[in-house]
């Protein structure tokens, strides 16, 4: 028997020592082709096949993939309505063979990322006037271009403007040079003329605004981000970075700096308020944040170190150490927060940036914790997730498209999911003990929070349900599709059902208008006690937006102990205008995420606290070890036990990672 368990252990080991990157579904996912003559487009070595990547792929009744195209498909005409191939695919796959064949030596890779770049180049506009630089998005079976997509999207044509799939064409260039600049210094010299090209169009579209800011409710807001997007510009980011890194020169400097400023104008120091020290992707929105492309915190670090410029590092690292730990706590990164978290789907795309994000935040600060919590958001695919499955497989290199909120999975395995994924194995592989960690941690408990809708309530005094024609306002998203007007004195009663008891914390979502601060508020109280006021005043002048106001949410500043089960929640309105209420979120003041091993299990504590608290871990034999950090990210202090229960201190705004037997 002993024999046999030292087997088992052995090979469990073995497996947790593996590799996770296999290439092999992304292989399956490419096609090659000759286009067409197109004028405008022509790519290195034109006479060579251009190597591209089908949009998706759904499993068929045999077990196997399937390519699927964009869009409705034209039998007659072997056409999509948008096309088989994209140059966002085109050009992130791209980033992953080239990661992989400088990560592992892989020559295959090697040779798919020099054909995936050719094919990147000749998407790309080479006419001389408005569109030169600028790559089309879509193409066909064929080969042939297809610049005005059904159903349509913008910039229509998909050339005209600046775009993601700019951006990403930035991303992929800067990469692909500064991987072949001496491996092939002819291609690397192609790669560079195309990059700056793109540059080009970046810097007449988007960087001619620059440093010019625009108020959005009071706020400075950048005009000089692509498409008003942190997000995109992040990614031309960790192009530009790369470019920068292999001797790109002060053009590519200044276009980085830029954009990092940008993107770094759109973070807020709150942390109990929204947006809880994540930086917006978006600056046309006070209230959205979202999980997919949300690589702000990342390509600030990584900006912060090219250009040694420690402001960007500083705002990189006070994301990751207060909205990411409140994240992983919650749940993960999810598809959209509008800003109550109403769009609860997850897929890769978003996890990948978490982990990401959390890993060039370390390699900046050279803060292990970081790390750490990595290995947390790496474990998002094999277990850390609603569903307690894995959303990747290390046999064929599939990443799902897809977890549901009710915890189904979309077994789609399209080339986004299957791109994110690879890079985030790749992330790991490059990081053993993390690697270890996510392959085998799973949920064993998170405290999500509670959304209790306003509308549905039981109201007293003068209150009505207002439910505009559509729930979305061009900013934020009316959760339900609907709020709550209250009257002065006027209050409402919202049922929460909790599945522990403790000391909570709530959160009203509401417009934040442009009257005085404390001309309106909410009174928010339990059973328990009062959890006090949030004032809802003091939103500046709309500027570009044409609401009043915007939807915000708010901690109320005090905790009210609350048990298990059925509690009720008390908004009451106060002062004299009237209160507009989305919801309440509720959530323990310090929330914790339970996982478990092969061989450890892992809890991460996140206090909203105003003071230091004291968690309770309990854990089976052996030494538990908890590692407290403050709020700015920095190790508080280390605490040990060994008699099955740790009292862990967690700082105020601060959280805790504790290892247990």
């Amino acid at each position: 028997m002993r024999g046999l368990a030292l087997a088992a252990l052995f090979a469990l080991g073995s497996a947790l020592a593996a590799p996770l990157t296999n290439l092999s579904h992304l292989d399956f996912l490419t096609d090659t082709l000759t286009p067409p003559e197109q004028e405008g487009h022509t790519t290195y070595r034109p006479e060579r096949p251009l190597r591209v990547l089908w949009t998706y792929a759904e499993p068929t009744e045999a077990g196997a993939y399937r390519w699927v195209g964009g869009g409705a498909y034209d039998s007659d005409t072997d056409t999509w309505s948008q096309g088989a191939y994209n140059t966002d695919d085109l050009t992130r796959a791209a980033v992953v063979y080239v990661r992989a064949w400088r990560q592992l030596g892989d020559a295959r890779a090697r040779d798919h990322a020099f054909d995936l770049l050719r094919a990147v180049a000749y998407m790309q506009t080479l006419t001389p006037g408005p569109r030169e630089g600028n790559p089309v998005l879509w193409m066909q079976p064929d080969g042939r271009l297809n610049p005005s997509a059904e159903p349509v999207e913008l910039p229509d044509p998909s050339d005209s403007g600046p775009s993601f799939w700019l951006a990403r064409t930035l991303w992929a260039l800067g990469e692909g040079y500064e991987a072949f600049r001496d491996d092939d210094p002819a291609f690397a010299a192609f790669l560079e003329e195309r990059l700056l090209l793109a540059l080009g169009a970046l810097e007449r579209q988007v960087l001619v605004h620059y440093p010019t800011t625009e108020a959005l409710h009071g706020f400075p807001t950048p005009t000089w981000l692509i498409n008003y997007g942190a997000d995109s510009a992040s990614e031309a980011i960790y192009g530009l970075a790369a470019y920068a890194r292999a001797g790109g020169g002060e053009r590519a400097e200044r276009a980085l700096r830029a954009l990092a400023e940008g993107v770094a104008l759109m973070q807020t120091q709150e942390t109990t308020a929204w947006p809880f020290g994540a930086t917006l992707p978006w600056a046309r929105s006070r209230s959205l944040w979202h999980g997919w492309g949300a690589q702000m915190a990342g390509a600030l670090a990584v900006a912060g170190e090219v250009l040694e410029e420690p402001r960007f590092t500083a705002l990189a690292r006070h994301e990751a150490s207060t909205f990411v730990p409140l994240l992983l706590t919650y749940g993960g990164a999810d598809q959209a927060w509008t800003p109550t978290p109403s769009d609860t789907v997850q897929i890769a795309y978003g996890a990948d940036a978490v982990l990401q994000n959390l890993l060039a935040v370390a390699r900046a600060t050279d803060e292990a914790v970081f790390e750490q919590l990595a290995g947390v958001a790496g474990a998002w695919f094999f277990g850390n997730n609603r569903a307690g499955e894995p959303m990747y497989d290390p046999q064929t290199g599939r990443t799902f498209d897809g977890l549901e909120p009710d915890g189904r999975i979309n077994r789609n395995a399209g080339a986004e999911s299957t791109i994110h994924g690879l890079l985030s194995m790749l992330a790991l592989d490059a990081h053993p003990e993390l690697r270890a960690r996510a392959r085998t941690l799973r949920r064993v408990h998170h405290d999500a929070w509670a959304l209790l809708e306003a509308e549905v309530g039981t109201v007293a005094g003068d209150a009505a349900v207002q439910t505009p024609e559509s729930a979305w306002n061009g900013e934020a998203l009316w959760s339900g599709g609907s709020y709550l007007t209250l009257e002065p004195g006027a209050r409402v009663t919202l049922g929460a059902t909790l599945e522990r008891g403790g000391r909570y914390v709530a959160l009203p979502v509401f417009l934040q208008q442009p009257v005085n601060r404390f001309a309106v508020g909410t009174r928010l109280s339990a059973a328990g006690g009062s959890f006090g006021t949030v004032w809802h005043g003091g939103a500046g002048e709309p500027g570009l937006s044409e609401n009043e106001g915007f939807v915000s949410v708010a901690r109320a500043p005090y905790a009210v102990a609350l048990g298990a089960g059925l509690a009720d929640i008390t908004v009451e309105q106060v002062g004299g205008v009237p209160a507009q209420l989305d919801a309440v979120l509720l959530r323990p003041e310090v929330a914790r995420l339970e996982l478990r091993g092969a061989a450890l299990g892992v809890t991460l504590l996140h206090s909203w606290a105003p003071t230091r608290r004291v968690a309770v871990v309990r854990f089976g034999e052996g030494a538990a070890t908890a590692y407290v950090y403050s709020r700015d990210g920095r190790l508080a202090e280390t605490v040990t036990g060994t008699e099955g229960e740790l009292r862990v201190p967690v700082a105020a705004g601060g959280f805790a990672y504790v290892l247990t037997p």
